[in-house]
């Protein structure tokens, strides 16, 4: 990937450490900042009392800034988990996108910013072996915490240039025939694991299971956050699991 230099501010952070000794940087985290003013999360990531930061921080114009240098651990997934691996802040790069969230006004993300946001996760890619399956929300890795970026984010548009992953050519089957036994939703939760999702292999649809599916439309499909098996969430859920081993190659 070759991707012309993205004009991009320092502005330091000194919420990060060492990361791990040998542990690959091999995820990028996508979140919004879920507060009222870009300055208010800009001054949060940065206060030591907070101990919270990303590595970047991408506004509504499209300024990046740049808070943690990659090699350095920063705090920004929390307690979290995807593909087998916990305590992501270790294996990751977060980028935190300025939006109010659902909190204060969730609201659709500027072109400026977006473009912004798809240059650096190029960047970001071209450095480190992150597969495009590892390209994640924040609520993928941490579902029962957090709902950023949100079903407002364009991950279809990013994938498409290359970010990312999204399953094209799925119809939309829509709301209906959600699935409730507990052989049929087995093979949900294997699809779900096999995406990366912390799910557990038995069960009928409980609180813990609806809101890893809700997880999944949010990033998947964001027609509609149901936390069902629905015939839609269904075919998108299994083409997902489809594509993704086959990503990594």
């Amino acid at each position: 990937i070759s991707v012309p230099p993205l004009p991009i501010r320092d502005l330091p952070s000194p919420n990060h450490d060492d990361r791990p000794a040998g542990v690959p940087i091999d995820t990028l985290i996508l979140h919004y900042t879920g507060m009222q003013t870009a300055q208010a999360a800009i001054d949060r990531l940065r206060d030591p009392a907070a101990q919270v930061s990303s590595h970047y921080v991408v506004d509504e114009d499209g300024t990046v800034l740049h808070l943690v240098p990659e090699a350095r651990r920063a705090y920004h997934a929390g307690v979290s988990s995807w593909r087998g691996n916990t305590a992501l802040n270790g294996r990751s790069i977060g980028i935190e996108i300025v939006n109010p969230g659902h909190e204060w006004g969730y609201r659709d993300f500027p072109v400026m910013q977006l473009a912004a946001v798809c240059d650096l996760c190029l960047q970001i890619l071209a450095r480190h072996p992150i597969p495009p399956r590892n390209v994640v929300a924040h609520s993928d890795v941490a579902p029962d915490r957090k709902e950023d970026p949100g079903e407002k984010f364009p991950w279809q548009d990013l994938a498409r240039n290359g970010v990312g992953l999204w399953p094209e050519g799925v119809p939309d089957l829509g709301t209906g025939a959600a699935v409730h036994d507990v052989a049929s939703l087995r093979s949900v939760r294997q699809a779900l694991a096999a995406i990366g999702y912390d799910v557990a292999p038995e069960g009928g649809l409980d609180p813990a299971l609806a809101t890893v599916l809700r997880a999944f439309q949010r990033h998947w499909r964001p027609e509609a956050i149901t936390g069902q098996a629905d015939a839609g969430t269904l075919a998108r859920l299994l083409a997902v699991a489809r594509l993704a081993p086959a990503a990594d190659r």
